[in-house]
Order: C-alpha cells, then structure tokens, then sequence
C-alpha cells in the first residue's frame, strides 16, 4: 500500500507586491530582482493570516478531492510562520472545515515542510494508523522580513496549498528526505530569548538572514541527488517523468538542476515569476496549479521536490 493524491487547493492573499512597486520599499530594482531570481512579483498577506490561507486552501483542496471533512483521519500542516505557538495551525484548520475525526499537528521542515509532512502520512498509512489525510503547506513570510534588506525581503511572498491523500495501491512510488543541522546557520530566523525572574535579554524580534550563495550551492547539488535516488530507487528513467515540481526559490537554481538532470525546462513548470518563494507552501501551490490547468493525466509520474532551511531536502515520485 502507499499514498495517493486525490485533490489539491491553494489560496493566495489578494494583494499583489510587484517589484516596481518594491522599488519604492527598498534600495532595489526591478531589474536587478529579475534577473537574478526570475521573481516579478509576489503576495502579501494585508488582512489574511497563516490560519486563514491554510483553512481555504484545505476547503479547496476536499473540495477537489470530493472528500468531506469529517472523512479526514489526519491533517499536517508544514509552516515556518504559524500565527500562535499553540494552539497548532492544524489542529485551527481541523475546527474551521469540521474535521471532528482527525488527529492534527504541525511540523518544521521549512521549505521541505510539504514533502516531509507527505512521507509522515505515507509511513501512518503503511502503518495501518490512518487512511485519509490533508497535507497542508502555509506561510506568511512577509511578517518575518526586514524590509530594509533587499537581499531577503525581495525573494519571499505569502500563500497556502493543500492535497487530499489517501492510502491507496498506488501513487508514491519511492521517497526520500534528509537534513544537514550543521549548515542550519545559512538561513535563519531566532525566536524569543530567555526573559524569565532570573534572565534578562532583549525582547526585540528577529528578521530572517541568509547566506544566499551557500544555499544556491545546497540547493543545485542536494536536489538533483535526491530526484536521481528516488528515481533509482523505483527504476525509473529521468525521460518518463512527464513533470519536475520543485520548490519555487530561484530560476538559477531550477535552470541548473534541469541541466544536470538532462531534462528540458519544459518539464519544470515555475510560479516563482508571481509568487516568490513562499517556503512550505511553494510545492502544494504549484501542483494546485498544475493540476487544475489539467496538465496532469491519470498515470503520469510526476517528481516533488523540496529544499530550504535546517537545510533539509525531500523527493517523491508519484503516480498521479
């Protein structure tokens, strides 16, 4: 037995953050963003929360998959940017939609956090624990930037996408993941201090920084390893894959691991142009995407992939 997608979803926020407009932001150009991203614009949450992205997201996303919420077992929601410590963003999103049956938390993969939370599924599945699960990635990164540095606040935007799985004979054909902590320190974000009766420190919030030469080198040598090994794993030829859905951080990066897979960028769909890169959200929001274009026909094997802070990876291969 293994995992199945059945229905995806996403949601954006309605403002739209262009770069000319960015340019009066930020010492930045249009230009100067394009050409070294690919990124033209992005969203920014104005009124919407991660909550409320990730709650229409997985509406949408059952909606598609013709599944009612109360036949949901399991709901994981991948986020860097939830709105509270506590309670978890999953379990808002199980009392939004009505999911009384399902068991929910969240997770930290940052950017990897879809696909991690697709293998946690996949092993409940294989387990006997669970048989229908919503996988959700949701973000806003916006509240994290310091939007006097235009070498973060220009590449990242806000959004929620969702899948609908389900234990199935088919669908994941093989996956993996991983995690390098001891690069952890190329992109961060602190939390909170200490501050209690016996410690006293600054309370002042801290903004997300990244080295981003160390993670384009990451990201162009660890992804194309991790689609060869899945693809190994299963047997499969790069050429039958008929889609690469990777996260959307940069074009560069997307270029370089098409050329070392031998595969043409045709084979690489990309949002990253109107969304930027949106951390766990960019995978399940391209597939909505995908998907909903009808790019995608019964028996087609795609590959998801996703990288970012820990550093952490992840691939699958699916059969839609």
């Amino acid at each position: 037995m293994t995992t199945r997608i059945i229905g995806t979803g996403s949601c954006l926020p309605k403002k739209v953050l262009t770069n000319t407009e960015m340019e009066t932001i930020v010492e930045t150009s249009d230009e100067w963003i394009k050409s070294r991203t690919g990124i033209e614009q992005r969203h920014m949450a104005i009124q919407e929360t991660t909550t409320s992205l990730a709650v229409e997201a997985a509406k949408r996303a059952l909606e598609d998959a013709k599944t009612q919420a109360e036949e949901i077992d399991l709901i994981i929601v991948g986020s860097v940017s939830t709105d509270r410590h506590f309670p978890s963003t999953a379990c808002e999103v199980q009392s939004a939609i009505g999911a009384v049956n399902a068991t929910a938390f969240d997770i930290n993969a940052a950017c990897s956090g879809f696909l991690f939370g697709l293998g946690i599924a996949n092993a409940y599945f294989a387990s006997g624990t669970f048989r229908k699960a919503l996988i959700i990635g949701a973000e806003v990164l916006s509240k994290m930037m310091n939007w006097e540095d235009r070498s973060t606040c220009v590449l990242f935007g806000d959004g929620a996408g969702a899948a609908v799985v389900e234990k199935s004979e088919e669908g994941i054909i093989s996956m993996t993941q991983g995690s390098d902590g001891a690069k952890g320190g190329v992109l961060s974000c602190c939390n909170r201090p200490v501050n209690n009766p016996f410690v006293t420190n600054d309370t002042a919030l801290d903004y997300t920084s990244m080295n981003g030469q160390e993670v384009y080198k990451f990201a162009v040598r660890t992804v194309p390893e991790a689609i060869s090994k899945v693809l190994g794993d299963a047997g499969v030829s790069p050429d039958e894959v008929k889609y690469f859905v990777l996260h959307q951080a940069n074009i560069r990066i997307i270029e370089a691991v098409s050329k070392r897979l031998g595969q043409s960028m045709e084979k690489f769909p990309t949002n990253l142009q109107k969304c930027g890169n949106i951390s766990a959200a960019s995978v399940p929001i391209l597939l909505d995407e995908v998907n909903k274009a009808g790019m995608l026909n019964k028996g087609d094997k795609i590959v998801l992939a996703g990288f970012g802070a820990g550093l952490t990876w992840g691939a699958a291969l699916v059969t839609w």
